[in-house]
């Protein structure tokens, strides 16, 4: 899994504070366009097999294209479960990738401002998209419908203060 990718990744004396993924809505947008997919491919497989065509002997090798929409949904739901957001008393980082392996992040000191952006209907749902603005160019910028977007906020807020009092006063650790 993808936050086990993480932790064989974190320095000495590296928490993980907070992990998150895309809530489930992103999945089920997926869902509902492979259903669109499959549907798609239904209709025009029974057409083509009720049409006036003389030779229809092919048509049963189009059913195979109706695994399309089913190989689409595994496929994104094993990339929905590996793209995990995670929060360190470090740094902010995401990591995804089904096969092979991606993390970015942005260290937690390097963090200007957070941008929440939530709709209706993320509010209801508790998703929304947090974009975070750094002095660097490069690192983790946006993540997109993230599950519970507050909570990471203020996780992230706390731990970048917990990060400059611990740059500032040493040896007052907690």
């Amino acid at each position: 899994m993808s936050i086990e990718y993480l932790l064989e990744q974190l320095a000495q004396n590296e928490k993980v504070l907070h992990s998150t993924r895309q809530h489930w809505i992103f999945l089920v947008r997926t869902v509902f366009v492979a259903a669109l997919v499959f549907i798609g491919i239904l209709v025009l497989v029974l057409l083509l097999d009720f049409s006036w065509a003389k030779d229809t002997s092919w048509i049963p090798y189009l059913y195979l294209f109706l695994l399309l929409p089913g190989v689409l949904i595994v496929w994104r739901t094993l990339q929905w479960l590996q793209k995990v957001y995670v929060i360190t008393n470090r740094r902010v980082a995401r990591v995804k990738g089904v096969l092979n392996k991606n993390v970015k992040d942005s260290g937690l000191e390097k963090v200007n401002d957070i941008v929440l952006n939530q709709s209706l209907l993320g509010r209801l749902l508790n998703y929304g998209s947090i974009k975070i603005l750094t002095a660097a160019e490069m690192g983790l910028n946006w993540m997109p419908m993230l599950a519970d977007p507050v909570h990471f906020k203020t996780t992230m807020l706390d731990a970048k203060e917990a990060l400059e009092r611990e740059f500032t006063h040493p040896s007052a650790q907690t």
